[in-house]
């Protein structure tokens, strides 16, 4: 049988980068032309980077897109890479409008220009506020065998692409793909893939973006699929690859063009001669997925570091408070980014407590980060005093203090802020608007409280695993967690247990659940109603945080859009 040998070039693009993206692609194809590949396959959108949310609205950006197209088939045959045929991914404009496109370039040319057809409109997607979609499909013919093409969603949706592409009958569906990560997507993943290349009767070759942007953070886990459902290669999360795989495909001969399935089949030859014969590499690598925790924690260290590092800050400043949210953020913060580039700063007020200050300061320690301590007590004190605050205003004026110190130490030095809030706190509004809030990026955001405990412990056992010192004081994780505002205060004051709460949170925030809902699932009814109050009167609160890397199926900010201006409350019907 014919033999192919394909390359997935899982590349980390950025947003709005052309020329550093085309540059990425020219490296990366003499990477896969060096491998003996004869076809590479680049992401969703790799050329501009995804998403480019109201870039793609700016005519410059589209037109220079799509000459950038122009130049890089010109650029990758004069690197030599002339004889490989290379998929990438662009903002095309034309006479219809805005378009998600993907292109084949080979020899010095376009020789395919396709545009996506199905235009997800949910979750993080508004797709269909920005491109048009496409209703043709472009199969070019390379060494004689016929090799198709979709663009992410149009294996995510049935019908369409993928089931024309099997009707007009293709050897070879590549699919480029910016994909971004949550928890157990490759559960969905894999098994979608495999459906796809069954229903197009021929193997599927998915390649997905790698990354942060924004609050998006991209897995990778690029995978190639046989007709028959099984895996035969996979690259590995969270790190730029280039994937090589030999395929042995039998040639169909396939000719057939028109209307399926609504869309229009045209075909290009390139060249109809099969490959001579060669040697096939050893077995294609099929790398292992991340455990469930390893994989949230490199999604959290690369969308913080991307985010650093593609905003061209060079460190980040933060609270350490000795307290488990700030710890895991630090942690986090040295994995990302070294700890040469990490500053912690401990701000003690009158009601800090001995065994909080030496855990923030052992925390530094642990991970060799730089530290300070900056007492806010007599700041706040001239505020107290000034404007004799007590109550709520007190509590909320030490950490409106830290935040405003954190602030000029950021203005001062040229450090960016986190902020080191959970999902759970900011859920239920357990948080210092322009205090405990301020900041560029929020690393555990999307982190419930009970899953921060847990990060931690893995964290530390990963550390013990290495030989190393963990990184996480035990005493920041086993101890009440506490503001530290007032004498004696817990969080257990003003919140049900975390576990209980998180519980609560999963069905109402990620699941959309109504009152009756959480009463049938067994809450008690004070609760509810104390629980969902919180959460639906503190909107305004989430509106201004900083973003933070998504990792759940429903994250505040792109996945949960409530108004503030707000009258309907659960349960008030009943």
């Amino acid at each position: 049988m014919p033999q192919l040998r394909i390359a997935l070039a899982q590349i980390n693009s950025t947003v709005g980068d052309v020329p550093g993206n085309a540059q990425l692609h020219v490296d990366w194809a003499k990477k896969a032309a060096q491998a003996g590949a004869h076809v590479v396959v680049f992401p969703e959108m790799s050329l501009t980077g995804y998403p480019v949310e109201d870039l793609t609205l700016r005519a410059t950006f589209a037109q220079a897109s799509r000459q950038a197209v122009d130049d890089l088939a010109r650029r990758l045959a004069e690197a030599g890479c002339g004889e490989l045929l290379v998929y990438i991914g662009y903002l095309d404009l034309d006479e219809v409008g805005p378009r998600d496109a993907a292109a084949a370039l080979y020899g010095g040319e376009v020789v395919a220009r396709q545009f996506k057809h199905h235009l997800p409109n949910y979750g993080v997607f508004d797709e269909q506020r920005y491109f048009k979609a496409g209703r043709t499909l472009d199969v070019v013919r390379l060494h004689g065998l016929d090799i198709g093409m979709v663009i992410c969603e149009d294996i995510w949706q049935d019908g369409g692409p993928v089931t024309a592409l099997g009707q007009a009958g293709v050897d070879l569906v590549v699919a480029p793909n910016a994909s971004p990560y949550e928890r157990s997507k490759d559960d969905i993943r894999l098994p979608l893939v495999a459906r796809r290349a069954a229903e197009a009767n021929a193997p599927l070759v998915y390649t997905n973006l790698v990354g942060g942007q924004d609050d998006l953070v991209f897995d990778g886990d690029s995978i190639v699929v046989g007709a028959d459902g099984e895996l035969l290669g996979r690259a590995p999360q969270f790190v730029e690859h280039l994937l090589v795989v030999d395929l042995d495909l039998p040639a169909g001969g396939h000719s057939a063009e028109g209307e399926f399935e609504g869309m229009t089949v045209r075909r290009r030859v390139l060249g109809s001669e099969p490959v001579p014969a060669y040697e096939p590499i050893a077995e294609a690598p099929i790398s292992e997925p991340l455990s469930d925790e390893a994989e949230v924690w490199s999604a959290l260290v690369v969308g913080l570091r991307d985010y650093v590092q593609k905003n061209g800050a060079r460190s980040v400043i933060f609270g350490f408070s000795g307290g488990i949210d700030s710890a895991v953020s630090a942690a986090l913060a040295v994995d990302a980014l070294g700890p040469d580039c990490v500053y912690g700063v401990s701000m003690p007020s009158q009601y800090s407590s001995e065994h909080s200050k030496a855990d923030a300061a052992e925390l530094a320690r642990r991970l060799g980060c730089h530290f300070r301590t900056e007492s806010v007590a007599d700041m706040v004190r001239v505020y107290v005093d000034q404007l004799n605050l007590t109550g709520l205003a007190e509590e909320n004026i030490q950490a409106r203090t830290r935040g405003m110190l954190l602030m000029a130490l950021s203005n001062q030095e040229g450090h960016l802020v986190l902020a080191t809030g959970n999902k759970t706190e900011l859920a239920v509004g357990y948080s210092t608007i322009y205090g405990d809030a301020v900041g560029a990026f929020a690393p555990i955001k999307d982190v419930f409280k009970t899953h921060v405990w847990e990060l931690a412990r893995w964290r530390n056992a990963e550390a013990e695993k290495r030989g190393e010192m963990p990184p996480i004081p035990e005493n920041s994780i086993t101890k009440p967690p506490s503001a530290e505002l007032r004498p004696g205060q817990l969080d257990s004051d003003s919140l049900p247990d975390y576990p209980l709460l998180d519980d609560i949170l999963d069905d109402y925030v990620e699941g959309d659940r109504g009152y009756a809902d959480l009463i049938a699932a067994g809450f008690d009814a004070e609760t509810i109603d104390r629980v969902l109050r919180m959460v639906d009167h503190s909107e305004f609160k989430r509106r201004q945080y900083p973003v933070g890397t998504k990792i759940t199926f429903k994250a505040f900010g792109r996945d949960r859009r409530l108004p503030i201006t707000n009258g309907w409350r659960e349960g008030t019907q009943r």
